[in-house]
């Protein structure tokens, strides 16, 4: 026994040896590390900024000739970056009133009054949230040991709103020409003098080639009034998920077949943000969305798109990365004759309490003045998850859209009020009932019943001389948790909206499909 205490005790003494020898160089190698840190800027702010790309306003060099020295293709590529990130540490220092990573691009004289303005900002409960979303610059001046520029940014577009003890006092758009002397310290350029000017520059006006367009409550496509009969549309076997691994043109074209056959001219189909490549959209995606649209066009259908799905940031400093995603898409497809409109969110509103109805409807705002300035060519609107939100930015808007999921017998009349306070084109775009009767919910309507609520509103539909599109073609097996949770009854009902059931066979309510 005594001999067993022995050996077990000098186990524990080895086995605590080897433990604190362990914590010893663990400990070393975090000091060192720590060192190593504080020592190297490129490892904290600089470098985050750069692998992440979080901050991308529309920059355009507009003149880099240097007549002392000629400036580098690496050296200009530095300089934007490290401007713009100066821009982006600003913005979200004032928002914040925290100067967190301000010496990393301004010198020290230039901090003063950032730091002036941050202490008096939060004296006063003031917070200012802002971005830039476009920049022209020109170089005037590269000295010739390549320490020192000079640059004049022309017409930058800043949006801002001020905050005092969170409550918003003012929101605002400004336009300024900006004198700039960046200095290169530590490998980096930093902000040693920005003054600011009033913009001398007016708006370029951008012509439309009139493809579509309204008058009044008319929508017209090539100066012929058109008249919507749609659909929102998915492939059975890729439900919200029609642009990914499983793409499938040719299902896509036999389900063009379909509609046509049901009477219909128009489908609502879905970009989603993040799938896209968000900031950086892929150019798979492009392709693919390309070729629904051409065959869309080949059947003579036209096409809403509905960009940003699944997006629900919002915030102001996030603005730009959008900016970038709807420039790509929109830009590529400005002359396709396929799209009727770009519907900027389906049902935004809905974010409206977990991000701030302020947040949510000046970030729409921006967003449809971004879009125009790329494709003047085809319509605008946004997708409201009811009637009673339909009139929101109404002045914004080409076209009106709104769901509508409540009892029929009440539509009537909330559309007569809805149609008396807007003389725009009003889009019923989404409406249907979900034939879900069945274990998760006995008392679901049949597919009787839904046959008959079709009836009755494409009754309506004829009577108001409506747009409409109805969700959606076909019953589907599988429903992501992102669309509507994961509680089983709800998925279940999501599946069964369709005209068409998961075996292909047509439902009764196909009859009234269309009009």
């Amino acid at each position: 026994m005594i001999s067993w205490n022995r050996y077990i005790y000098r186990i524990f003494i080895i086995i605590s040896f080897v433990g604190v020898i362990v914590l010893v160089l663990f400990g070393i190698s975090q000091t060192l590390s720590y060192l190593n840190t504080g020592a190297d800027r490129s490892s904290m702010l600089h470098l985050a900024l750069n692998k992440e790309q979080i901050y991308l306003p529309k920059i355009v060099w507009k003149d880099t000739t240097n007549p002392g020295r000629p400036m580098e293709k690496q050296t200009l590529f530095d300089i934007e970056q490290d401007y713009l990130n100066a821009w982006y540490i600003r913005n979200a220092a004032y928002q914040t009133n925290k100067n967190e990573g301000i010496e990393d691009y301004y010198t020290k004289s230039a901090r003063k009054n950032i730091d002036s303005t941050l202490q008096f900002n939060k004296e006063q409960g003031i917070a200012i949230h802002s971005t830039t979303t476009n920049h022209t610059i020109d170089l005037d001046f590269y000295s010739a040991d390549g320490q020192l520029a000079v640059l004049t940014d022309s017409n930058v577009k800043e949006y801002q709103r001020v905050y005092r003890n969170e409550t918003m006092i003012l929101e605002t758009e400004i336009k300024s020409d900006y004198q700039v002397l960046l200095m290169l310290e530590d490998g980096f350029w930093r902000v040693r003098h920005i003054v600011k000017e009033e913009s001398k520059k007016q708006d370029t006006i951008i012509e439309s080639n009139g493809f579509a367009k309204t008058i009044d409550d008319i929508i017209y496509v090539e100066n012929k009034e058109y008249q919507i009969k749609g659909i929102n549309y998915y492939p059975q076997k890729t439900p919200w998920d029609m642009f990914g691994d499983s793409f499938d043109i040719k299902a896509i074209r036999k389900d063009f077949d379909i509609l046509l056959d049901g009477g219909l001219n128009t489908i609502r189909i879905f970009v989603p943000y993040e799938m896209f490549g968000k900031a950086n959209v892929e150019v798979e995606k492009i392709e693919k969305l390309k070729q629904v649209l051409d065959n869309a066009e080949n059947k003579e259908l036209m096409v809403i798109v509905t960009l940003f799905d699944f997006y629900g940031d919002y915030s102001v400093l996030d603005w730009t990365l959008t900016h970038r995603h709807a420039e790509q898409i929109v830009s590529a497809f400005k002359e396709h004759k396929a799209i009727l409109a770009w519907d900027i969110k389906n049902e935004p509103n809905l974010d409206f309490d977990t991000r701030g109805k302020e947040n949510v409807l000046a970030w729409l705002k921006e967003m449809k003045h971004q879009i125009k300035q790329y494709d003047p060519n085809h319509l605008i609107t946004i997708g409201w998850s009811d009637i009673e939100s339909a009139s929101l930015l109404q002045d914004e808007m080409d076209i009106i859209s709104f769901h509508y999921y409540l009892d029929q017998n009440s539509f009537t009349d909330s559309y007569s009020e809805l149609k008396t306070n807007i003389q725009k084109p009003l889009v019923l775009q989404e409406f249907g009932l979900s034939s879900n009767r069945g274990l998760w919910s006995p008392f679901g309507a049949s597919q009787k019943k839904q046959a008959d609520y079709h009836q009755q509103f494409q009754e309506i539909i004829k009577q108001e001389n409506l747009h409409y599109m109805s969700w959606t073609l076909y019953d589907f097996e599988e429903v992501p948790s992102a669309v509507v949770g994961k509680l089983p009854w709800r998925k279940h009902k999501q599946k069964h909206f369709g005209f068409i059931d998961r075996e292909g066979n047509k439902k009764p309510a196909f009859k009234f499909i269309g009009n």
